[in-house]
């Protein structure tokens, strides 16, 4: 009988992708047989990048690893799982505040599925303070963002708000 993968999703906006995601993705990496990145479209959050951008940076950003992909998703990320036959959950905590919130998702997740499961993953210190919104503020600012994102996201950020500043 042939061995079932475990698949893990690692859901979110990653609007931008950070180096504390990449933390959480390179450790994800030893749990799961397969990670995919869920790019959530997330209209809520008024993203800087639309989804097609964001797919595109990670794609960039995780191109040398071969059990993850990065995909994008709409709707509830329950259904989301169930497509992709995954039963686990993978989400990175920065600071406390994180974990509240993370917590009510996880328990309505689970009522929403009682066989999927949340994995609560600590990013490395060095990333705690790291956030997608106060990375976007420097950079809209001006500010270097290199110790924040990858040289590839930092130029993206870059170009982007350039863009917005022309309109």
């Amino acid at each position: 009988m042939a061995k079932v993968k475990h698949i893990g999703v690692y859901p979110g906006t990653f609007d931008p992708m950070t180096r504390g995601h990449l933390d959480i993705i390179e450790r994800g990496l030893n749990l799961f047989d397969q990670l995919i990145v869920a790019v959530a479209g997330s209209q809520s959050k008024s993203p800087l990048f639309d989804v097609d951008e964001r797919l595109e940076i990670i794609g960039e950003e995780i191109k040398g690893y071969g059990n993850v992909r990065v995909e994008g998703f709409d709707g509830l990320l329950i259904e989301y799982m169930r497509k992709k036959k995954a039963r686990t959950v993978l989400r990175g905590l920065r600071v406390i505040s994180d974990f509240e919130y993370e917590f009510q998702m996880a328990l309505i997740n689970r009522k929403l599925d009682p066989g999927v499961e949340t994995v609560f993953m600590m990013t490395a210190e060095n990333y705690a303070a790291v956030s997608s919104r106060f990375i976007k503020e420097i950079a809209r600012l001006g500010g270097d963002v290199g110790a924040f994102v990858t040289p590839g996201v930092a130029g993206r950020l870059k170009e982007k708000y350039e863009r917005l500043k022309g309109q």
